[in-house]
């Protein structure tokens, strides 16, 4: 059974490159959101095996939907993408329970690296 994703990001460029890495990596991506509260409850409604997350979006940034996701499932796998020079976002994602980081602009071998390190850990 292929590992499944939800990609929340504001940008649909961001969205479309993640969306075909990951499903040419095999993974299936089951929904997309465009904010952090849209991401929230769609994480609520699929159950991905793994979030994207963009950090900087509009209504509720990624910091503040990854806190409500860690809280309704402690065990969620939640990347944080971020653009360069958002170090104080990221310390702060870490603290809140982030698995790992993405740089924007996205890179195929990093994502490739990050996600693959997260489903070698999960256990389906």
């Amino acid at each position: 059974m292929a590992y499944t994703v939800l990609v929340v990001d504001d940008s649909k460029t961001s969205r479309k490159i993640l969306s075909d890495v990951l499903t040419r990596m095999g993974l299936e991506v089951i929904g997309e959101a465009v904010n952090g509260e849209e991401g929230f409850l769609k994480y609520k409604e699929l159950r991905p095996d793994i979030v994207t997350m963009d950090i900087t979006m509009p209504v509720m940034n990624g910091l503040e939907s990854l806190l409500l996701i860690k809280h309704e499932d402690e065990n969620a796998k939640v990347v944080m993408i971020t653009a360069a020079g958002q170090k104080n976002n990221l310390m702060q994602a870490v603290k809140a329970g982030a698995e790992e980081f993405l740089t924007k602009p996205l890179e195929e071998d990093e994502i490739r690296r990050v996600i693959g390190e997260i489903t070698a850990k999960i256990e389906k």
